[in-house]
């Protein structure tokens, strides 16, 4: 087994000596390391500013060249950080995971300070998500190490996480930020650690951030800008490195990518999510898996709670794209789907086709494999972790975090046994994972590790994540509604009055009782992967047919996509058998769809189609302090249907969450088999936008439901 890479000292040297230059060289570009002279007095001059009972403004951006660009911006006073905004450039600019500079999140800003009273001027100091230099360094680092085998690599190849050319026009974003906001010089950015950015937001808005006792915080994904694994311990409102892996492809972000990729036909970003959603329909046993025994190999477990790649199966540290797998490898897995062929219908992974050929279940048990030794090795790492602080807290956050399935598991086996038998003491792991623990959220984290270095970075625990550009204003609704002569739509009622609301939540009960599957457009949207309750579809869970219909009829998407489960919290604990060790903040974890749970016996009768085949749901909870309509809907739902549970699944077809009134309409036309669209102006008025024509997709079978519900219930929503 060979670990580690070809030429250490080589790759060590070249970072040393390349480091300084990079910071001489990124520093005539006005992007500076926060250890930098510039940004030590623009920290300083924060501080004094917030001592001085002054509030100051925030932003943190990712414009580096690297998946999810953005801009966030947070508000500082004696009182600490508060979020105000988490623009994510995809959602504005309608490409998933874009890498392209974040013009239209930044121009977003601009329009929702100038509703506050503010200016772009106001922002005290711009910090960057990524530390170039650290970044650019650390790169030319991977490359030396396995030089000549990776020369390949050098002509940069964009996969889904990192494109070379992007990164280069990264570079010049303080030029890119001051044409566009009209300024007279470049912008300066402070280039914080990725890591560092992930780890302390997620932390200080955890429920974990005011306890007196060590908090663990573990930061996993693809790449940061010095390594993919990262541990920290924070205390007292401080925050300590503990341990840095300082290696790109010792990652298991990047293992888990290119597995899921190669063997389940989807491209990088996009098949993460699907392959752990596969694993449900494979042998999840390990003993008698046929794959896993010969794959487990290739994460060696080390000391220390290290983990390393074996390069004699492993080979996408010399050619990530185009052989990534060793001939060892081949013969465990078969050959590697070639990037041209991902998102061919007959090379992705479909559940559908089980019964018609026969290599379908190997290669969902392949895929259970790779998320058993995905599991076996995050268990390693936070099994070190618990040892080496004594501590029974964990924020888990990176890319990793979006593992929903992994992160039961982590909770299942650090329970109250564990505790007792391996460190022979009480206590059981108590886990937290933000809304955005993959690189959506970063941007936030640049914003709240510039209130830390200024010595105030401890806020307010998040309750939701509505964060994503301002609520949709009732002229920008109307404007698009009037311009689209192919969408019929309904003015309704002013739903500002509590008693309205709770006509329409009933309403929307009476629709899913009546098994419609409708889109729910309402207030600032979500930011991260998850939709919540603005930017949802929801539909019904009572339905055995829900989830097939709502895959091949409304999201056209893979049939082994699991819907997830939105409900109060007292049918999250009828349903579903909730960990005490998320029981924090009263079951806060649950809230976003980052955390399974196994579903009770009755939940497989009652509420069908958002029970996975492996008997978990992934499941988000609403509390009505931060969604009052999607809670009432649901409190409708018990009285309509028996259940407070909804079928909740984003507002998109194929590509970002719909963020514009102009999206949510294109979204409509590109799901046929969406009945309606309810959209919630922020002024009150509401309106439902439906297909044209007069068959089943037409608009006809909603205006059925409105006219039979204000029968029944004597209340008129039509204005």
């Amino acid at each position: 087994m060979r670990i580690g890479p070809s030429h250490p000292w080589l790759g060590a040297a070249g970072f040393h000596l390349t480091l300084p230059l990079l910071e001489l060289f990124y520093r005539k570009l006005a992007i500076y390391r926060a250890e930098s002279r510039f940004a030590r007095d623009r920290v300083r001059a924060i501080k004094d500013k917030i001592e001085r009972g002054q509030t100051v403004y925030l932003a943190g951006v990712s414009s580096a060249g690297i998946h999810n660009s953005g801009v966030a911006l947070v508000e500082v006073t004696r009182s600490g950080p508060r979020l105000l905004f988490n623009n994510e450039e995809e959602r504005f600019s309608a490409v998933k995971h874009t890498n392209q500079y974040p013009q239209m999140a930044i121009e977003a800003l601009r329009a929702a300070m100038a509703r506050m009273g503010l200016d772009i001027t106001n922002i005290d100091a711009w910090f960057s998500s990524w530390d170039y230099a650290a970044l650019a360094a650390t790169l030319i680092r991977s490359l030396l190490e396995e030089l000549p085998a990776n020369i390949g690599m050098m002509k940069g190849d964009p996969t889904g996480l990192f494109n070379l050319r992007d990164f280069d026009r990264g570079s010049r974003a303080p030029r890119h930020i001051m044409r566009q906001l009209g300024l007279s010089e470049w912008v300066p950015l402070i280039g914080t650690p990725h890591h560092d950015n992930h780890a302390w937001f997620s932390f200080a808005t955890s429920p974990f951030a005011q306890e007196p006792a060590p908090v663990m915080v573990a930061v996993l994904d693809g790449l940061g800008d010095m390594g993919s694994i990262t541990l920290y311990v924070c205390e007292g409102g401080r925050m300590r490195r503990l341990y840095s892996n300082d290696s790109v492809f010792d990652s298991l972000g990047i293992f888990y990518s290119v597995i899921s990729s190669t063997q389940g036909g989807w491209t990088w970003l996009s098949c993460e999510g699907r392959y752990m959603g596969a694993t449900a329909y494979g042998n999840g046993d390990r003993k008698t898996n046929p794959y896993y025994a010969a794959l487990k190999p290739i994460l060696s477990l080390l000391p220390g709670g290290r983990i390393a790649i074996n390069r004699d199966l492993a080979n996408w540290q010399r050619d990530i794209l185009r052989k990534p797998y060793t001939p060892e490898l081949i013969r465990i897995l078969g050959t590697p789907i070639a990037p041209e062929d991902m998102w061919n219908p007959d090379a992705m992974l479909r559940v559908e086709d089980i019964q018609h050929k026969e290599n379908t279940q190997e290669r969902l048990d392949k895929a259970a494999a790779t998320q058993m030794v995905f599991e076996d090795a995050l268990m390693h790492v936070i099994d070190y972790f618990i040892r080496a602080t004594g501590s029974d807290r964990l924020v888990l956050t990176g890319g990793i975090g979006l593992n929903a399935l992994g992160n039961m598991r982590l909770l299942e086996h650090f329970d109250r046994s564990f505790f007792r038998r391996e460190l022979g003491r009480a206590g059981r792991l108590h886990l937290w994972v933000p809304p955005t623990p993959n690189d959506a959220g970063v941007t936030m984290g640049a914003a709240y590790m510039g209130a830390y270095l200024a010595g105030y970075g401890m806020g307010e625990p998040i309750e939701h994540a509505f964060y994503c550009g301002t609520p949709p204003a009732e002229g920008d609704i109307r404007a698009v509604l009037e311009a689209s002569a192919d969408v019929e739509w309904i003015e309704l009622v002013s739903a500002k009055s509590a008693p309205v609301l709770a006509q329409f939540a009933d309403f929307m009960a009476y629709m899913t009782s009546q098994d419609a599957i409708f889109a729910l457009y309402q207030g600032a949207a979500e930011t991260g992967p998850r939709a919540l309750g603005h930017r949802s579809i929801l539909a019904n869970p009572c339905n055995p047919d829900t989830r097939a219909n709502l895959n091949a009829r409304v999201k056209y998407r893979e049939a082994i996509r699991p819907l997830a489960p939105m409900l109060t919290l007292e049918a999250a604990l009828e349903f579903f058998e909730l960990s005490d060790g998320a029981s924090d903040a009263d079951y806060n974890a649950y809230n976003y769809m980052v955390l399974t749970a196994h579903a009770k016996p009755e939940a497989r009768t009652r509420i069908p189609s958002v029970v996975h085949a492996d008997g978990t749901g992934r499941l988000q909870i609403v509390r009505e302090n931060t969604d009052p309509l999607t809670y009432a809907y649901l409190k409708a739902l018990g009285r309509r249907i028996g259940v407070e549970v909804a079928v909740n699944t984003s507002f998109n077809v194929a590509g970002p969450i719909a963020q514009t009134p102009a999206q949510a309409l294109d979204t409509l036309r590109r799901s046929k088999g969406l009945d309606a669209v309810l959209m919630f102006s922020d002024e009150g008025p509401v309106f439902a936008a439906l297909h044209s024509g007069t068959g089943q997709s037409g608009g006809n079978k909603f205006r059925q439901w409105l006219k039979a519900w204000q029968a029944e219930t004597s209340h008129r929503l039509e204005v």
